[in-house]
């Protein structure tokens, strides 16, 4: 009886924000973006793992920014004029955290419907299939649709939110 009801919701498109990471287009679903904001560097977190660059002070809160190219296991880009820090709040256990991920270039924010997004593929990607929420086809080529949930829940990451840790931090970074 609800069948048209979820078919409709089922054809109707989400939205992501796409962007670069080397050559290859990402998104995100736009729900777990909070803000994008021009890339500064980083305090450094002693004893972090290479995918955490560090941590910045974001209106008073302390956000650790994740390098996504060394969390996929590849050499970090360097900075340009158009690396950003995209802001995102995901699920983290029973909590939100928020967590900035260095993009190369944000492109643009799409609709896609979701008969337009396919499962991950089992084989062929360079990064973690668990990373992978599905391929969205955007004008006859793939965006890697990333689980920002899975893509960050790191232990590190978890471990980074403890106040002990981050207390002291928190200080020293400039407001």
């Amino acid at each position: 009886m609800n069948r048209p009801v979820e078919a409709a919701a089922a054809a109707e498109p989400t939205q992501y924000l796409t962007f670069l990471l080397g050559s290859e287009m990402f998104a995100l679903g736009i729900l777990a973006i909070k803000e994008i904001i021009e890339y500064r560097t980083p305090t450094d977190v002693p004893m972090m793992p290479a995918s955490v660059r560090g941590v910045i002070n974001l209106r008073g809160a302390v956000v650790p920014v994740v390098d996504l190219q060394a969390r996929f296991g590849r050499p970090a880009s360097p900075v340009s004029r158009r690396t950003c820090i995209v802001i995102l709040e995901i699920a983290q256990a029973d909590e939100r955290q928020v967590v900035g991920v260095v993009v190369d270039a944000v492109s643009e924010v799409l609709d896609i419907p979701a008969t337009e997004i396919e499962p991950p593929p089992a084989f062929g990607t360079r990064i973690r299939r668990d990373f992978i929420a599905g391929m969205g086809k955007v004008r006859d080529r793939f965006v890697i649709l990333l689980n920002a949930e899975q893509a960050l829940a790191m232990d590190e990451l978890t471990e980074l939110g403890a106040p002990e840790l981050i207390a002291p931090i928190a200080e020293a970074i400039p407001a």
